[in-house]
């Protein structure tokens, strides 16, 4: 999916909404087997009462890859079974260079045919250059996540006196365009949107952490809105748990539908 074809279905259907489908065995509602076949079944039933309200999905790869085979082949089948309207995002945070790279990128964009790949760039600009090779495809850039840790390293002052996170932003920003390039900024750092925003007009943000982490969608739109909206937010835990009963696929759409009621006011 182009970017334009992305902001084609934001502004068609008023929503900038990315269910993440981080779909943990263990928290399978009543009925499901706790194993990569209720995954699969939960993920068909997340996606069907949710896909009017939102433009994209993300895959949280972890939760695949940690039941092995069959957690592979679920992951493959859920992604099919997302509406080709759809945006996909493998939330994989891959980065290495060279060849490594380069299987990293066939797997997620061949194999598992994604339109976006989330990548961790402290290995620099050869650590990117076999994704950013794909035409049509997305990089999403970790640029500032919301987790504690971020204060170790990207809310590190540099010598220049920015701050690591500023510098990788408008490095990567020179790599490729943003047409190939998304960042992800944590909802939960607002008051950085807008001097963010200040280095990266006109990229795409993904945007995590709306919702069970207590974010504000209505801050994250007010600084972090661009020209084409620019914002895919992400929300989680607060849509496909928001049931642990037989009604979790109706509680999903009431809560994907609620998002989208927000960010049609926002827009």
């Amino acid at each position: 999916m182009t970017k334009s074809q992305l902001v084609e279905e934001i502004i068609k259907k008023q929503s900038y909404l990315c269910v993440g489908l981080d779909s943990d065995c263990e928290k399978l509602p009543k009925g499901f087997s706790k194993d990569a076949k209720g995954v699969l079944e939960f993920n068909k039933a997340i996606i069907d009462a949710t896909a009017a309200h939102c433009v994209g999905y993300k895959i949280n790869t972890a939760f695949y890859e940690s039941m092995g085979v069959k957690g592979w082949q679920a992951m493959e089948e859920t992604l099919a079974h997302i509406p080709s309207s759809h945006f996909t995002i493998a939330d994989a945070k891959r980065g290495d260079i060279g060849n490594t790279s380069a299987h990293y990128a066939k797997t997620f964009f061949e194999v598992l045919p994604f339109d976006a790949i989330t990548v961790a760039p402290y290995m620099g600009k050869d650590s990117l250059d076999a994704f950013l090779a794909y035409k049509n495809k997305f990089t999403i850039v970790l640029g500032l996540t919301s987790n504690e840790g971020s204060q170790n390293f990207q809310q590190q002052k540099l010598s220049t006196g920015e701050y690591l996170y500023e510098s990788v932003l408008a490095q990567v920003a020179t790599w490729g365009t943003a047409e190939q390039i998304m960042f992800v900024v944590g909802a939960t750092k607002t008051q950085e949107l807008e001097n963010i925003r200040s280095i990266i007009p006109h990229h795409f943000l993904l945007v995590p952490g709306v919702g069970a982490q207590g974010g504000s969608l209505a801050d994250v739109t007010k600084y972090g809105k661009n020209e084409s909206v620019g914002l895919l937010v992400n929300a989680s835990r607060a849509i496909i748990f928001a049931s642990a009963e037989n009604d979790f696929a109706e509680k999903a759409n009431r809560a994907a539908a609620a998002y989208a009621i927000e960010m049609k006011g926002l827009l």
